[in-house]
């Protein structure tokens, strides 16, 4: 079976750790620094934050901006919970702006009809590898003075008009084991603001600049030396790791010709890192996915329930209609696209997707 997701761990990681583990500082270290520093020039920005998670970065980004109950913070419907619950962690509400149906990512024409006195902050989402429309996001936010806070979980290295994911707002990224980079677990937070940056480093370590002094309410959210240490040695390696990325979609994109499948449209002016190629099945998704796994090609479906419908968000009283991710939810079937996958996996896929039998 060819799995959805392979991380690429050689021997460049496994050294990288075993000098930590030989060094003594495995909590806190020097590789935490160095990785901060290497992580905020490919975002081009001066300032990144280590944190534990993906989820943690989005938490703590939305309390350094002071974000908190009686707020309201705009995002998509059509994306990981994490996105949403961490709004919800720090006692503000989500508000849900429906998707555009050709890039999955929330629809900028839809957000100001959302906004009201009470909104401070827009989530974009840069879902699947590709930004968000964040020249018609930022100029909204501009005008109505809200803060952006970016998910770019899935889009490290991804480009808008060539500046990069993590530059336009206070960047949030995921550093999970599947993700195009990977620390094992962890997260990153990038900013141009120092005075953002700060009050994240103090938020992530039980707000304390000098140890045993805590300026105020703070977390135990901080990224191991290990972890650092594995995450700086990826680093070096996305930029090949995203172009066969590219290169297994650009052969999906030539190859795929099925007519009941759409595949993804890449917007004009970026640079999709595709974590995930994500197509749309017209007909019988589930019955696809099933027909693929027969054919040894393992799927996933990102996402198969829009926030607003997760039975949490229906028991705390959300009862949004959102028909464009409603439709998505239904039609959406991911394929392998990760960089472990050689020319006879590729070939296979493209042979199990155009030989679909779908009514």
């Amino acid at each position: 079976m060819i799995p959805m997701a392979r991380p690429l761990i050689g021997p460049e990681e496994e050294d990288a750790v075993l000098s930590v583990l030989r060094s003594g500082m495995l909590a806190q270290g020097p590789q935490i620094e160095h990785f901060e520093v290497a992580f905020a020039a490919l975002c081009g920005v001066p300032h990144a934050v280590a944190v534990s998670s993906g989820t943690t970065a989005l938490y703590l980004a939305l309390l350094a901006h002071g974000i908190g109950p009686s707020d309201e913070v705009i995002t998509t419907p059509f994306t990981f919970i994490a996105t949403a619950n961490s709004v919800l962690m720090t006692g503000a509400r989500p508000v849900f702006v429906d998707i555009d149906p050709v890039s999955f990512n929330i629809n900028p024409a839809l957000i100001e009809a959302a906004i009201t006195p009470r909104t401070k902050a827009i989530i974009p989402v840069h879902l699947y590898g590709q930004i968000a429309a964040m020249d018609a996001i930022t100029e909204i936010a501009k005008r109505h003075g809200l803060v952006i806070i970016e998910d770019a979980a899935q889009a490290v290295g991804a480009l808008f008009h060539d500046r990069p994911a993590g530059s336009f707002g206070t960047g949030c990224f995921s550093l999970y084991a599947t993700k195009n980079m990977t620390s094992g677990e962890g997260g990153m937070i990038t900013t141009t603001n120092p005075a953002v940056a700060d009050r994240l480093r103090l938020l992530r370590s039980h707000g304390s600049r000098v140890r045993y002094y805590h300026e105020f309410l703070g977390y135990n959210f901080r990224m191991t030396n290990l972890q650092a240490a594995i995450g700086l040695t990826q680093l070096g390696k996305l930029a090949a790791f995203n172009t066969r990325r590219l290169r297994n979609a650009a052969f999906f994109d030539q190859h795929i010709n099925h007519p009941a499948v759409t595949k993804p449209q890449v917007q004009p002016g970026m640079r999709h890192v595709f974590h995930q190629y994500t197509l749309r099945i017209r007909a019988n998704r589930d019955d696809a996915a099933r027909q693929l796994a027969a054919a040894g090609v393992s799927t996933a479906i990102f996402y198969p329930l829009p926030i607003p419908r997760q039975p949490l968000y229906r028991e705390i009283g959300y009862t949004d209609k959102m028909p464009v991710a409603d439709q998505m939810s239904d039609e959406v079937l991911a394929l392998p696209v990760h960089p472990g996958l050689n020319d006879a996996d590729l070939n296979q896929i493209v042979n199990a997707v155009n030989n679909l039998c779908l009514e």
